[in-house]
């Protein structure tokens, strides 16, 4: 009988991640192939077919993807039009009344999706209260079919007026669109967010338009590349930015849920690494070829969020919260100003870094530890030379320009990009009134832990954390994690008036709308369960707190004390005296899917010990080189030493320890502290 295994893909800007599980076992194992930008799928089969031999059952397989941020960011989206209520069609150009950045006078206002010519309007109304004050006018829509024929829009996004409380409209347009315009995509926003705040549902509305065509092609070409490899049965699955995963089929209906499915897979292998080590707080800190994400675990769950911001535009949907900067292996060197900046450009894959000998001329992070000798040339992952003396060259020609070797340049771009990620955790830590001292620092990716210890350092962080499997973390991540679908609707009032059975009743609506999704998605079981909140805000507030409320039956005055300790520990003051409004009520509903247990990793036999010299702070010194497959379950390794392994290295600086513990996780400490 043919061994199966659990599948995940994490593909990232340079590298494609592929991990895979035993079924029977649980034993992990990770590979590491170049992406193909031009198509990902490529990368996704290389690495499948690199790590399992062809008589290998894949039973499940999950990936992440950033097909639909890349094409947001890059503004590669579909041809897109947006028809909403008649004397309305300027809320999504003008947009809210947020200016961004109040102080600065060089602030833009975010380009929108979709342009005012590319907005149309039709005749009817439908008012606060859901009821019908004018019928949809056929005739106006009849403008828009033959501007999309004339035009060739590949999709359309419908935003009317209070639709969140009645979708009538909505429904009837669309209906009568897509009799008319085959093959278009036709977005309603009371699906993609029943929800108020006008100008935010449009722009979450136009978002999923915009991706949807984008992410269908994609993940069609998927399926069809890996369609002899995978389980006849909804086999492809892809993570959410909820952190839970659905169905291919499912993602081609949810493009706008795709949208950060690559970086949470790291975050939601940081809340499993909690569980396992007892650690509760966690920074987590995803350092690969091209970008730089961190996120936190608190008290063993991953921070998220009800909305979120993409290119200065607000999107109404369910995150986990990931800060993103251009920060990776990859991240060129480049003069400026008479200073050096490093990122956010990448080298990408293809021409690389200029060590990969693969055309590329500028220098990068990863050239830099190289010429420091953090990395080793004749031992990157087995599978790439990489070029010493060609990333010399190209280091101290920048550094002629500052009276610099090539050693002083590469320090130099080490600390510049190790100071900007330190930046980047601040800014969801001590910015948000976090102390990162009191957080264990867990780094992973493919650049990652070669830049943890500096980092801690930096943050007057104790303690560091590499994973198993650190360079494809992100990936093992994914194996983690349970399907999971949100939903929403706007249900305002004053709290001290809301029934108690309005309240369960319309609780009661969103279960039957989880059950039946999952049972679209075929893995109804009895592991289904759900997860109840609620926004509040206090009476002439703005924005709103989300209180997760227990199951079973509805303790008013419990879930309004809840309120009041949560503003009390979020903003230092509360108002327990006060008026306090409902704004949405929210439903997760969630299905556990089967894993077997996580067992230790099997390493490859280790190599001898080796020494050769490494640069710390511009001073050489002579350093171990050793194989993570050669340090035993509890022993401790002082530093200088550099510790490889076929994902990623990792650098442990002189007065650090390193100490493999259990689960074959590796713990790194300041010696003071260990």
């Amino acid at each position: 009988m043919p061994s199966s295994y659990r599948v995940a893909a994490d593909i990232g800007g340079t590298f494609t991640d592929i991990v895979y599980q035993d079924c029977q076992t649980g034993a992990c194992g990770a590979a590491k192939v170049l992406s193909t930008p031009d198509n990902p799928a490529l990368a996704v089969l290389n690495g499948i077919n690199i790590a399992l031999s062809d008589d290998v059952e894949i039973d499940f397989f999950v990936h992440g993807t950033t097909v639909g941020l890349n094409a947001l960011l890059t503004r590669s989206g579909a041809r897109t039009a947006l028809l909403t209520t008649r004397n309305f069609r300027d809320v999504y150009t003008i947009q809210g009344n947020n200016r961004g950045e109040i102080f600065s006078i060089r602030w833009d206002k975010p380009k929108p999706l979709v342009t005012l010519e590319d907005t149309y309007v039709a005749t009817g109304r439908i008012a606060a209260d859901g009821t019908e004050v004018a019928p949809l006018s056929t005739e106006d829509l009849d403008r828009l079919v033959e501007a999309a024929k004339r035009v060739g829009y590949e999709a359309i996004a419908i935003s009317f007026l209070f639709s969140y409380v009645n979708p009538a409209h909505e429904i009837a347009a669309k209906s009568y669109l897509e009799t008319r315009l085959p093959g278009v995509a036709i977005t309603m926003s009371h699906q993609v967010s029943p929800e108020w705040r006008e100008f935010d549902r449009t722009s979450t509305t136009v978002m999923d338009s915009y991706l949807a065509p984008v992410v269908r092609k994609y993940l069609s070409t998927l399926m069809d590349a890996l369609e002899a490899r995978l389980p006849e049965d909804h086999g492809l699955h892809v993570m959410e930015s909820n952190g839970g995963v659905m169905s291919a089929r499912t993602a081609s209906k949810n493009a706008l849920q795709t949208l950060l499915s690559g970086p949470v897979g790291g975050t939601i292998g940081g809340k499993a690494l909690s569980a396992q080590t007892g650690r509760q707080n966690l920074i987590c800190i995803d350092m690969g070829g091209t970008s730089f994400d961190a996120s936190l675990i608190i008290e063993g769950q991953p921070s998220a969020s009800n909305e979120t911001v993409l290119e200065g535009l607000p999107v109404q949907m369910s995150v986990v919260d990931i800060h993103v900067i251009g920060a990776g292996g990859g991240s060129l060197a480049w003069t400026e100003a008479g200073a050096v900046r490093v990122g956010p450009q990448s080298a990408g894959s293809m021409p690389g870094p200029v060590c990969y000998g693969l055309g590329g001329t500028e220098p990068t992070v990863s050239d830099a530890n190289l010429v420091l000798g953090r990395l080793d040339s004749a031992n990157f992952g087995g599978k790439i030379m990489l070029d010493r003396n060609s990333a010399t060259e190209a280091l101290a020609k920048m550094g002629t320009e500052f009276g610099m070797s090539a050693m002083q340049m590469a320090q130099g771009v080490v600390d510049i990009i190790n100071a900007k990620m330190a930046d980047a955790i601040r800014t969801i830590t001590i910015q948000q009134g976090i102390d990162p001292r009191d957080f264990t620092l867990v780094a992973f990716g493919g650049a990652g832990p070669a830049q943890a210890a500096a980092l801690a350092e930096e943050l007057q962080i104790g303690e560091v954390m590499i994973p198993t499997h650190p360079g494809a973390f992100s990936a093992w991540g994914m194996l983690q994690t349970d399907m999971r679908h949100d939903f929403k609707e706007t249900m305002y009032g004053f709290w001290d008036l809301t029934s108690v059975d309005d309240l369960t009743s319309a609780f009661d609506t969103l279960e039957d709308k989880g059950r039946a999704y999952m049972l679209a998605e075929d893995v109804v079981s009895d592991n289904l369960s759900f997860e109840r909140s609620i926004d509040f805000r206090y009476h002439g507030q703005e924005y709103v707190l989300t209180i997760p409320v227990p199951t079973g039956p509805l303790d008013m005055d419990q879930i309004r004390q809840s309120f009041d300790l949560a503003y009390e520990r979020q903003y230092g003051h509360s108002s327990p005296e006060g008026r306090v409004e409902m704004a949405n009520i929210r439903l997760s509903a969630i299905v556990a899917i089967p894993r077997p247990d996580n067992s230790a990793p099997e390493w490859p036999a280790a190599q001898s010990a080796r020494r050769r010299e490494v640069y710390f702070d511009g001073v050489p010194l002579t350093t171990r080189i050793l194989d993570r497959a050669a340090l035993a379950v509890g022993k401790i390794l002082s530093g200088p030493a550099i510790i490889e392994e076929g994902t990623t290295t990792t650098l442990l600086p002189p007065g650090w320890t390193a100490q493999v513990i259990e689960g074959g996780h590796m713990a790194l400490r300041k010696e003071q502290m260990a």
